[in-house]
């Protein structure tokens, strides 16, 4: 190809490039790519997102019907312990902790009155138990200062106890009061994310979707198929998207494929 006298092949080659790339974005190949992709959720809107959510909850309810908080408690005072030690824990582990600790501590006074250095001798198997273990003992002493050593049963009050945030508030009260909310762990976010339910990050704006989005019976019973479909399938580093029973209802774009037989 003879080049004009004003031009150089560095000051053409962009141009060739640009024109290869448009004979490549009008060709049939980029069209099939740009689609590969058919259970993307574009322009949804909150009927038919809802209507997803609840087939997303039919399809996982009918793999997890025994879904539940896999924390082990009896009581409000005894979920809200566990809660604050699950904090970045597995939780067989603090189930494994909290069973001889939750037959020898009963009340909040319990807990309160003991010494620094006994709990966290109690509590050395879970990480970061010596900020545990001081945490347990001032939610403790604010319970029986301001609420006669009960735990209470609304939003607002547990907002008001030292080191509780409205994750920790809204799995006490959806599992140890029966109320209807949402409680934004790790597991939550990371599905909703993935599943197109929201675009945010923020576990309180993550919440504020879902609750447009969920019906306040299911609420609950949400969270746990979301939390067992998480550690079982949808997992944070390599989702198992082949094995995923709402892998049709999922945008997620990043799905992993099938490995090859016998792997």
């Amino acid at each position: 190809m003879q080049l004009p006298e004003h031009s150089s092949k560095a000051q053409l080659l962009p141009r060739i490039k640009v024109q290869k790339s448009l004979r490549f974005e009008n060709s049939s190949l980029a069209r099939e790519r740009r689609h590969k992709n058919p259970n993307r959720v574009t322009m949804e809107t909150l009927a038919q997102k809802r209507t997803r959510v609840a087939r997303i909850i039919e399809k996982l309810a009918s793999v997890y019907p025994d879904a539940r908080l896999e924390l082990e408690f009896s009581n409000p005072l005894e979920l809200l312990i566990a809660l604050i030690l699950a904090a970045q824990a597995r939780d067989t582990l603090v189930n494994s902790v909290t069973r001889e600790l939750f037959a020898r501590y009963r009340t909040a006074q319990d807990w309160a009155s003991q010494p620094q250095e006994k709990l966290e001798r109690e509590l050395s198997q879970i990480n970061f138990y010596r900020k545990k273990a001081q945490a347990i003992r001032e939610v403790c002493q604010a319970l029986v200062e301001r609420f006669q050593g009960e735990v209470p049963n609304s939003l607002e009050a547990l907002l008001t106890l030292p080191g509780v945030g409205r994750k920790t508030a809204n799995i006490l009260l959806g599992n140890a009061f029966g109320q209807p909310t949402i409680g934004v762990d790790t597991h939550v976010a990371r599905l909703s994310q993935r599943l197109g339910l929201t675009r945010e990050t923020d576990p309180d704006k993550i919440e504020q979707d879902l609750l447009q989005l969920v019906p306040e019976a299911d609420r609950v019973r949400f969270c746990h198929l979301l939390q067992f479909h998480g550690r079982r399938v949808c997992l944070a580093k390599k989702p198992r998207c082949p094995d995923c029973v709402i892998e049709s209802l999922c945008p997620y774009p990043h799905k992993t494929r099938p490995g090859p037989r016998g792997t």
